[in-house]
């Protein structure tokens, strides 16, 4: 993902995605697999194969070009923890260093299809920022925000203590 640094933050220009993306990636894009067709990035894939990928060089060269801020998206295996979650946890991490923007692109695009591993891309007892979102829940009352519990009807002390 490239971004562009604008007055109001960073807004992002375009997206790269490789060529064979994995099940566990794509079941993430869908909230039931099962009765899905199951055809998330199919015709983002032919724009590797038509004009001998032209398309996705321009837009990694535009990445190159205009972008400050280059991110990679990654995602985890969780097929390997034999849990019963099958959908990938997806994540973007920041690519810096290099000399401009051209070398960042390169180094992600050598990353495609590839296994990180935690080693690579983090140290021990490093410090890393975080950037979350938390899931909206909207207007809330106090039991709802504060796991305030509720009386039953017939208190003579109100409805919630």
């Amino acid at each position: 993902v490239g971004y562009v640094a604008t007055p109001r933050g960073l807004r992002s220009l375009t997206t790269v995605f490789a060529e064979h993306l994995s099940e566990e990636f794509k079941r993430r894009c869908y909230k039931n697999w099962y009765k899905s067709k199951r055809k998330a990035y199919t015709k983002y894939a032919k724009k590797y194969s038509e004009d001998g990928g032209k398309d996705i060089e321009h837009e990694l060269e535009r990445i190159a070009k205009f972008c400050n801020v280059v991110r990679v998206i990654a995602h985890t295996q969780v097929k390997k923890l034999n849990l019963r979650l099958k959908k990938a946890h997806i994540m973007e991490i920041q690519v810096n260093g290099g000399a401009d923007a051209k070398a960042k692109v390169d180094f992600a695009k050598s990353l495609f299809e590839k296994e990180i591993s935690v080693d690579s891309v983090f140290s021990s007892e490093e410090n890393i920022d975080v950037i979350g979102v938390t899931k909206g829940r909207g207007y809330e009352g106090v039991t709802t925000r504060w796991g305030v519990t509720r009386l039953p009807r017939k208190t003579h002390r109100g409805l919630r203590k």
